[in-house]
């Protein structure tokens, strides 16, 4: 069977054609629902092969066609059938056609033709979200350009985790250079080992901005040694980093930070970057993001520093999302609790967004907060996500429940946290998010349009 769909990006042939040729291109259009991951990215769009990981250790070889090559026009990429016989009874045949015409005004319409034996509505939803992903990438660069963003050498710590991940392929697709910092031995010319306590002095040679991510996961109970983990990885290497940035002349650092920084029971009025958490430092995570971003200012410079205070952040490829989406799946979610508090959401696309602004935007300085403009109760995140997988939700969990899981502390200042955080900002400066409300997002990230 054949399937088709199209869609025109307000940019020449050469340039939408040059984004697919870039590392980043598979993984932005990648679906996060889909039970795949990127092993590796082709190398060449004329002969190169992607390999994609599947559930069970499989692989699914996607192997690029000389024959269907035309620079600038067109490629094709199919797979091989006996990369998929060993989990299905009869092979898979996939064979992906992905052609560039010029259109009116300079522009390009972008066709994806697949012929395959797959579900029909399966590749219709794989392909409205790529083409969904492609115009809105496209969109926020074009942005950038017009306010002056020239291509950066980047360099980002936390590139593995899924921010870092989806961020970097945006970057790179974008036509900006990304140095990963990591911590083990470098594999490409495009990472470089960074010594989290003590970075080498040449560590940001050549970059003009900083990204940090990095820093251990806040979900689990709160041992002291969970509280070391969280602290140690925070406080200590962003100061250090940011010292090192001010001292090598990079002009921008944006950092990681949270909504925690308002307390995990900011209570029902809104807060804003004007608000300051009262009593200060009233539980351990709004003590140490409160740190964090101090740490972030260490260094004279004149640097422009940003601090991203994210709020949950929400994809199936990880964090509470994932957590969740195969328990409603199996139609056994309901609310926790009274379902009365306030959840302040981002969607992984936006949070990337708004990085990028940083980037970009002399306008933002300091902390910005990094939610959606719509908050929303646990009853209507409950709704909202029980619609996106068609299953009832009507099995409350109790209050107590996440206890067995996180502890009493992590119970309240993760699973019933309540915080109407509001993105004042990032709405002065007339941002545009990818999706406002939830109902949008989780569709999008879901697989529901």
């Amino acid at each position: 069977m054949t399937h088709q769909r199209s869609s025109e990006i307000q940019a020449p042939p050469a340039e939408v054609f040059a984004w697919f040729s870039r590392p980043g291109a598979i993984r932005r259009l990648l679906p996060p629902w889909l039970p795949l991951k990127v092993v590796a990215e082709a190398e060449s769009l004329r002969d190169g092969t992607a390999v994609l990981g599947l559930p069970g250790g499989l692989r699914w070889f996607a192997q690029h066609q000389p024959d269907g090559y035309i620079p600038e026009r067109k490629f094709v990429d199919e797979v091989e059938p006996q990369g998929l016989r060993a989990i299905a009874t009869r092979a898979v045949n996939w064979k992906h056609e992905h052609l560039f015409e010029p259109a009116d005004g300079d522009a390009t319409t972008v066709i994806d033709r697949i012929n395959s034996n797959l579900p029909a509505r399966q590749t219709a939803r794989m392909l409205a979200y790529r083409h969904r992903q492609l115009g809105a990438d496209f969109a926020a660069h074009q942005r950038a350009a017009a306010a002056g963003l020239k291509p950066l050498t980047i360099a980002v710590t936390g590139s593995s985790g899924m921010v870092g991940e989806a961020l970097c392929a945006f970057l790179s697709t974008g036509g900006h250079r990304v140095i990963k910092l990591v911590r083990g031995t470098p594999k490409s010319a495009d990472e470089r080992r960074w010594d989290s306590m003590a970075p080498a002095d040449d560590l940001l040679d050549g970059c003009d901005a900083v990204i940090h991510l990095a820093g251990a996961s806040i979900f689990g109970r709160f041992s002291d040694k969970h509280r070391q983990a969280i602290e140690s990885s925070r406080i200590e290497p962003t100061q250090a980093l940011a010292e090192l940035a001010a001292r090598a002349n990079v002009s921008t650092f944006v950092s990681a930070s949270a909504v925690g920084i308002y307390g995990a029971k900011s209570g029902p009025a809104p807060v804003d970057e004007k608000s300051i958490p009262q009593p200060v430092g009233s539980d351990f995570l709004a003590d140490v993001v409160q740190r964090w971003e101090q740490a972030a200012g260490a260094g004279v410079s004149s640097m422009r520093r940003v601090q991203i205070r994210t709020g949950i952040v929400l994809s199936p490829r990880g964090g509470m999302l994932a957590v969740l989406r195969p328990i409603f799946t199996a139609g056994l979610g309901g609310r926790l609790g009274t379902g009365t508090q306030c959840l302040s959401w981002i969607g992984l696309d936006d949070l990337v967004d708004i990085y990028h602004r940083a980037l970009w935007d002399t306008q933002l300085d300091g902390p910005v907060n990094a939610v959606a403009p719509h908050p929303v109760n646990n009853i209507e995140f409950t709704k909202a996500l029980a619609k996106a997988v068609r299953r009832p939700a009507i099995i409350p969990v109790p209050a107590a429940a996440p206890k067995l899981l996180l502890g009493t502390e992590g119970t309240q200042l993760l699973a019933l946290a309540d915080q109407r955080v509001v993105p004042q900002k990032l709405l002065d400066t007339g941002h545009e998010f990818r999706h406002e409300h939830i109902e949008l997002e989780l569709a999008h990230c879901l697989g529901g349009n």
